[in-house]
């Protein structure tokens, strides 16, 4: 069984940057593709980023050119760098094992 920890989340002014991380431990037999999600405010958990297990990255649309998305699989860990953040993207962000497995979520908060 794989769980999966974020950590990284706090208060961010705008404009500024954070850096998350996400650990999957557990039994983990194969690297799987991983992901960062964040939840609209109808609940609606939306792509942020995700990378493959050979490091193939997307991310989404609204995202592309502030985050970063990278990966340790010695570590078993995801980072997602986010740069020039807005204060409409202080959410919850959630990362995904790509086995169907959801971390508990990190708070991003606008310093504001």
């Amino acid at each position: 069984q794989v769980q999966v920890a974020e950590s990284g989340g706090g208060v961010v002014q705008p404009g500024g940057s954070r850096r998350l991380s996400c650990a999957a431990s557990g039994t983990i037999t194969s690297i799987y593709a991983m992901g960062w999600y964040r939840e609209t405010p109808t609940k609606h958990r939306e792509l942020v980023a995700d990378i493959t297990n050979f490091g193939g990255t997307n991310y989404g649309d609204y995202v592309k050119g502030r985050f970063i998305i990278s990966r340790d699989n010695d570590k078993n860990t995801v980072y997602l760098q986010m740069n020039s953040l807005k204060p409409e993207e202080t959410d919850v962000y959630y990362c995904l094992y790509y086995a169907n497995v959801w971390g508990q979520g990190t708070q991003v908060t606008d310093s504001s």
